[in-house]
């Protein structure tokens, strides 16, 4: 039976795909096929591109808007970050977290099993099989299983997981013994997936490049060959796709903007009063959700944001569309029925930090020269991606646009199985060992722009995208005001 091994490196970018620091991974990307314009889902925050990773479909379609987040038919008021705990709650009281189907959901429907091991928070665990309890399969982390009778099992078996540390090392190291001494052998899954917590880790605690950081990458990649070494001696590489990805690229805070504080000098209230404005901060985003989706209240908002020197790319949800400046939020993906009134990205500049890493940011919080991501900066929307196995092309490299959407729709396809809903991404077919090959693939860039005149000067924004077919890649975000 034909297996896919997904490894997800959180934060991880390709410029940190070397043979120094990453002797085991540079070496799968140079045999197998290496994808160098691979993109995130804005904000380029983990939740949600994990979401989209499992669903294939775009943030608004699936509901999780972010890390942070408000969601009104759960709570209109609320502003939580989306951890196993709160979103427990919004099941009980919704019986759904995710709008759309998941790759575990669909599988169950084949008599097949999803099964993911996650070594980063609890939140984005979750939502790779929030149906667990019906719908099969199983997600393992330290705080917590789906089924919840499976924790007690694991721990059982392993012992206690070691404590979260940076670099994250003994827990990446469980999670190896887990996936390979449980998961593989005895549940013998279709998918399964195995989440390492570093770079991210070490990059929040410590910044883009330093040797702390270096020392998590290094190491990660240590737990993932042993991985790799498992299966070669245990002979299923011969029939395992190994696909290998990350959530989101990296930038470094170059300023810190602490948004309630703002919004209330500025006039606005809380959320919970007439016109009132919550907002969700995440790192180099935030979303704005207007009490009562007041268009008049989004709009001064609006004009408010971008006549600060922080703001960058804006767009506008349908429920106040016709702002003056802003962009569409479908255009970005992220229109639907959670969206928020507004998003908006953080300005970024490409200057290189200390170490020599470009992308610079301002954020919601975290301290200058620490990194961060949630921008709609080009060193944040760009990740990783690389494939190796019996069914991908060998020594390959493409530059066709990909994303985080096509990882369920690609992996279908290798187990040939119809989705049977709709999807956003698509299957990466020029991957494939009989596939096109990349110079084939037909793709096209566009860029969007909004203005808008303001008594200081024009806000100017520009969004570029790429497309294969119908499915769109977000390339970058930008604005800025120009004074007169």
């Amino acid at each position: 039976m034909p297996r896919v091994l997904v490894a997800v490196f959180d934060g991880l970018q390709q410029s940190q795909v070397t043979p120094e620091l990453m002797p085991n991974l540079h070496t799968l990307a140079r045999e197998g096929i290496s994808f160098n314009n691979h993109h995130a889902v804005f904000p380029s925050v983990t939740r949600i591109n994990g979401s989209s990773m499992v669903t294939g479909r775009y943030p608004g379609a699936h509901g999780l808007a972010a890390n942070m987040v408000v969601m009104r038919d759960f709570d209109p008021h609320q502003c939580f970050s989306a951890l196993e705990p709160t979103l427990k709650e919004v099941a009980a009281k919704l019986g759904e977290v995710l709008l759309v189907p998941t790759l575990a959901d669909i599988l169950h429907r084949y008599g097949k099993e999803y099964v993911a091991v996650g070594t980063g928070t609890s939140g984005n665990a979750y939502m790779h099989n929030p149906n667990a309890h019906r719908s099969g399969g199983a997600t393992i982390h330290p705080d917590f299983a789906l089924p919840r009778s499976l924790y007690g099992q694991i721990i059982a078996r392993f012992g206690p997981w070691p404590e979260d540390s940076v670099p994250n090392t003994e827990r990446l190291a469980r999670a190896v013994r887990v996936m390979t001494e449980y998961v593989i052998p005895e549940r013998d899954p279709a998918v399964c997936l195995i989440w390492f917590s570093e770079p991210d880790h070490a990059h929040h605690r410590h910044g883009v490049g330093h040797a702390t950081s270096n020392l998590a990458i290094h190491e990660a990649d240590h737990q993932f060959g042993n991985l790799l070494g498992w299966l070669e001696r245990t002979g299923r590489s011969a029939d395992t796709d190994v696909i290998v990805i990350s959530d989101h690229g990296y930038s470094t805070i170059g300023g810190v903007v602490n948004m309630d504080v703002a919004l209330r000098q500025a006039g606005f209230p809380d959320g919970a009063q007439p016109g009132g404005v919550i907002a969700a901060p995440n790192g180099g985003a935030v979303l704005f959700y207007v009490n009562g989706k007041d268009a008049g209240v989004a709009d001064r908002l609006a004009a408010w944001l971008m006549a600060q020197p922080w703001c960058g790319a804006l767009a506008a949800s349908e429920a106040v569309a016709g702002i003056p400046g802003t962009l569409p939020a479908g255009l970005l993906g992220i229109e639907g029925k959670r969206a928020p009134e507004l998003a908006m990205s953080f300005r970024w500049e490409s200057r290189a930090n200390e170490h020599g890493y470009p992308g610079v940011s301002f954020a919601t919080g975290g301290a200058p020269g620490l990194g961060q991501h949630g921008s709609m900066s080009k060193h944040e929307m760009h990740n990783i991606l690389f494939a190796r196995g019996p069914r991908f092309k060998k020594g390959a490299v493409s530059n066709v646009p990909t994303g985080n959407i096509d990882l369920t729709p690609t992996i279908l396809h290798l187990l040939g199985l119809d989705p049977g809903v709709p999807l956003d991404g698509r299957p990466i077919l020029e991957a494939l060992d009989h596939g096109p090959t990349p110079a084939e693939v037909a793709w096209e860039t566009e860029v969007h722009t909004a203005e808008r005149s303001l008594k200081g000067g024009v806000y100017r924004q520009e969004v570029q995208l790429s497309h294969v077919g119908g499915t769109a890649y977000v390339d970058w975000g930008q604005g800025s005001l120009e004074k007169r």
